[in-house]
């Protein structure tokens, strides 16, 4: 028997790449609270640090700020709708508790199949249907309380992680219109569009920014910080994503619930109810079952 081939550099990168961006982001929330601890609010926050991630991505994208011929359109569409889904993720999980919030979140592929059949007419691959019902009746399983309420979002927290669950999804399906534009475009974009939409919740009650010199040096640093994580999540998952099957991707990505469960536990304390887990083990068969139908 021939002995086989090393791996060529660089073979296992991509899986880095997407293993890099689940585990950032599933540790993001923390840093969102210390600020929120250090008197900024949650739309301030969001504000400062997309604003921070913009200026470190607008090298990247130096001469190509401007979208290809018919698709000013569609980029915008996906900045706003995704400046929705960035603000509304970091309230909720300011306020939630971090993975009740972030797997109402994870029913994005419920609403991707029904978003890609009324805008895109595509029809439903066979495993779509299947999504759709493991991912309400994972929905269902978490929320209800037997309490004899309608398994629905308990507060403002959680009906704000399941909007930037619905947001994510139709940024996506928008997505797909406009490919062509470079990936520095889109995310300089994006981080903009997440700014102005934080500008509202910012300045609500006519509230005022904070002045830069009244920061304490560490909030200054949770802030670079935390532009820097956005960053490096937005670059790593999008080259992981180029360079990985779609069925591979999304089982390297779901570590970010691993992570966030990891990280609430040790750092806030937050533990789920079994119910809770059922619940999410069905949520996140349907995001395994996504990326089946996505490869196919």
């Amino acid at each position: 028997m021939t002995p086989c081939c090393p791996p060529r550099p660089g073979r296992y990168l991509p899986h880095v790449a997407l293993l890099t961006a689940a585990v950032t982001w599933g540790v993001i929330w923390y840093p969102y609270r210390l600020l929120e601890a250090a008197g900024l609010s949650g739309g301030v926050a969001t504000l400062a640090t997309y604003a921070l991630a913009l200026l470190m991505v607008l090298p990247l994208a130096s001469g190509r700020l401007a979208p290809p011929p018919g698709r000013l359109g569609g980029l915008l569409v996906v900045a706003l709708v995704s400046g929705w889904t960035n603000l509304a993720y970091v309230l909720a999980v300011i306020d939630g508790e971090v993975m009740r919030v972030m797997l109402l979140f994870y029913l994005a592929p419920l609403w991707t199949v029904l978003f890609a059949r009324l805008i895109l007419g595509e029809r439903p691959h066979p495993h779509g249907y299947l999504v759709v019902a493991l991912s309400l009746a994972g929905g269902v399983v978490m929320l209800h309380d037997g309490s004899g309420s309608p398994p629905l979002p308990n507060g403002r927290a959680e009906w704000l992680g399941l909007s930037a669950g619905v947001g994510f999804a139709l940024a996506n399906v928008v997505s797909r219109r406009i490919r062509d534009v470079p990936l520095a475009t889109r995310s300089v974009w994006v981080f903009a569009g997440v700014a102005a939409v934080a500008l509202v919740p910012a300045f609500a009650h006519g509230a005022a920014l904070p002045a830069p010199s009244a920061l304490m040096p560490m909030a200054w640093l949770l802030l670079a910080v935390t532009a820097g994580g956005i960053v490096l999540a937005t670059l790593t998952v999008q080259y992981g994503l180029a360079h990985t099957a779609a069925n591979q991707a999304i089982v390297v990505l779901l570590v970010e619930l691993v992570a966030a469960a990891l990280f609430s536990w040790l750092l806030a304390g937050e533990v789920m109810e079994p119910r809770e887990w059922l619940g999410g083990a069905m949520i996140v068969a349907a995001s395994l079952l996504s990326g089946r139908m996505v490869h196919s």
